[in-house]
């Protein structure tokens, strides 16, 4: 493990962890020497198997009492991720006020909320580094995903404020991936068209959990020193600033 990368004594809590790219979060975390915390609304015992031990918390990220728990149970940290997050595919015209308020709750709102409770311990203990995950599509847009797309590009503005906000103590930067492998996605369930449609970037193809992961990973460590209110896009470069 480079001296880059070591995050041996760390305490890291990643929301989202029972699979996809928080998944994948955790298990490079905990690869680097991290102690990582477990947090998702669903049963995180394959990512736990997988790493042979790890405290798990359930969690629904939308929630403020939820997400006050998980930190009162998680105690110090030095590393917090928020993967957690949900996507509807749906024509604006056609979209229920419930579907669009479910994605805002989850993907922004969430983020405000994961990203309040890690800051108020790390602002106490005076260092930290939070990464929050969100999309290619808050800097592209898609048609029929304008609500998936508006809470992720809220979660990159909220990535820069925070990020002067705690400065220069504190590291706050956002990670969005470009089309990834993952439940999520559910490519398994895909056309071939419409495959190709989400593989459409110079690289020609889908990313992996695993790549988004060590994006991740080098924003938690000691290589990104000098990094802050940043948002990385391992897109396959559709995304090139």
């Amino acid at each position: 493990m480079s001296p880059t990368t070591t995050l041996t004594g760390q305490r890291a809590l990643v929301t989202g962890a029972a699979s996809g790219i928080g998944q994948a979060c955790a298990l490079a975390l905990a690869d680097a020497g991290a102690e990582v915390i477990l947090a998702d609304r669903a049963d995180c015992s394959a990512t736990r198997d997988r790493l042979g031990d790890a405290r798990q918390i359930r969690v629904d990220v939308s929630d403020a009492g939820s997400v006050a728990a998980m930190f009162d149970i998680a105690g110090p940290l030095d590393i917090v991720v928020n993967s957690a997050g949900m996507l509807i595919e749906s024509p604006i015209l056609q979209m229920s006020v419930d579907d669009f308020d479910r994605q805002i709750a989850v993907n922004l709102r969430g983020s405000f909320l994961v990203a309040q409770g890690a800051l108020r311990g790390m602002d106490a203990q005076g260092s930290g580094r939070l990464i929050l995950i969100a999309s290619e599509l808050g800097v592209l847009g898609r048609a029929d995903f304008s609500a998936y797309c508006a809470s992720k590009a809220g979660v990159i503005a909220l990535t820069r404020s925070l990020a002067r906000e705690f400065a220069p103590r504190i590291h706050v930067n956002c990670v969005a991936p470009g089309p990834t492998d993952t439940p999520l996605l559910d490519i398994t369930s895909m056309s071939p068209e419409w495959r190709a449609k989400e593989a459409d970037n110079p690289l020609q193809r889908i990313g992996t959990p695993g790549e988004i992961a060590s994006a991740v990973l080098w924003l938690a460590s000691p290589g990104a020193s000098f990094m802050t209110g940043q948002t990385i896009c391992p897109s396959g470069g559709a995304v090139m600033l």
